[in-house]
């Protein structure tokens, strides 16, 4: 008897979406061995010169005109993908789809990001008879992600279930699952073992992540923050930005026995379980790993759209508040240094997540719908 095949695809536009499709993926085999999951980030698979530049383009895009990207999110925020657009889409970079799906025949589709999502549709439309999931990886549901052809939505929150029935999609094709993360973060870690392995001391930490992309803006509060480094740990980690890290590293404010700056990890769980205090870019995957933790969290610099409702949505749950002042950098971290108050905080915290927050919800999700 052949094993299950779940196709989870994505794109690289950020990392949190590809993240979503993976955590998934190992979490669908964790439960059920007998499954087979494969992610593919589809527009770098089939073009593998042009995807990373168009890619590397957006970056750039984020990085320094964050309001147009806010005002194109905007724009088109009650509107799906038209069909000519649709059209476009698949002829210039998605002719290959087609030959993709049949070769992997999957039992079922999973998309984590709109574009793939808007091309599997249109297969669908022109005959394509595979169920099509769609994991929504933030916190809101913007037009691009809505399609007659989806058989089902996974959602991160009520709130977003409601946005997508405001824009036509029936109830009972939207499920709220959460969106999943990786195993590792189903587990916590010995924190005696993670701060002998980073060479860390057991005082108060703080975690202070840029993105997938590693973008940290230039503003006062990271170096405000150094002000804390005798009495406080300051865990920097820059992602895949070289010459942040570079710069950051030759700076004196960070030079600091207390004071540790890392490039790309994959073993962000284990450094959420040695911190007491989370400082993020509020993508929709490093919050969600956040609250899985129990983490209290901090947000910066949010792009205009997906992020900005991220926030708002982790702001209003109780897990974090917005980075705009030294004042509340001073709030927190005194928080963080009355052991007392904060461990009662984290298991207020770690209370809420139970109520709102199940890892292992989403594959179990996946698992029945291919019964």
């Amino acid at each position: 008897m052949r094993k299950k095949r779940v196709l989870l695809l994505s794109e690289g536009f950020g990392s949190g979406h590809t993240q979503a499709a993976y955590a998934l993926a190992v979490g669908l085999k964790q439960l059920c061995p007998n499954i087979s999951a494969r992610v593919i980030e589809l527009g770098n698979f089939l073009n593998p010169v042009i995807g990373p530049l168009i890619i590397s383009a957006y970056r750039k895009t984020v990085s320094s005109q964050p309001k147009m990207v806010g005002l194109m999110y905007r724009s088109n925020y009650k509107k799906p993908t038209n069909r000519l657009a649709q059209l476009a889409l698949h002829r210039v970079l998605y002719t290959q789809t087609t030959q993709v799906i049949a070769q992997l025949k999957p039992d079922l589709i999973v998309c984590t990001h709109p574009v793939p999502n808007t091309v599997v549709s249109r297969l669908k439309r022109l005959g394509l008879d595979i169920p099509l999931y769609t994991l929504i990886t933030d916190y809101d549901a913007h037009g691009s992600w809505v399609n007659q052809e989806v058989n089902h939505y996974l959602v991160a929150s009520p709130e977003v279930k409601h946005r997508l029935i405001e824009k036509g999609v029936k109830p009972e094709r939207v499920e709220v699952t959460g969106i999943p993360v990786h195993p590792n973060f189903w587990n916590t870690y010995s924190k005696e073992e993670v701060q002998s392995q980073y060479k860390l001391k057991d005082i108060p930490t703080v975690l202070i992540m840029g993105g997938g992309w590693g973008i940290l803006y230039e503003d006062n509060a990271l170096s405000y923050m150094t002000k804390w480094r005798e009495t406080t740990q300051l865990i920097f980690c820059v992602g895949s930005n070289e010459k942040m890290k570079e710069k950051m590293l030759a700076d004196p404010l960070f030079q600091h026995p207390n004071i540790h700056i890392i490039g790309f990890t994959h073993e962000v769980h284990k450094l959420m379980d040695v911190a007491d205090l989370l400082i993020t870019k509020p993508g929709g995957m490093t919050c969600t790993e956040g609250m899985n933790k129990g983490l209290p969290m901090l947000f910066y610099e949010p792009i205009p759209g997906q992020e900005e409702e991220n926030c708002e949505y982790f702001i209003q749950s109780g897990f974090g508040e917005m980075l705009n002042s030294n004042d509340t950098v001073d709030k927190w971290f005194q928080l963080i240094h009355d052991r007392e108050a904060a461990s009662e905080f984290r298991k207020e915290l770690l209370s809420k997540r139970n109520l709102q927050y199940d890892a292992m919800r989403c594959p179990k999700a996946v698992l029945q719908f291919m019964q």
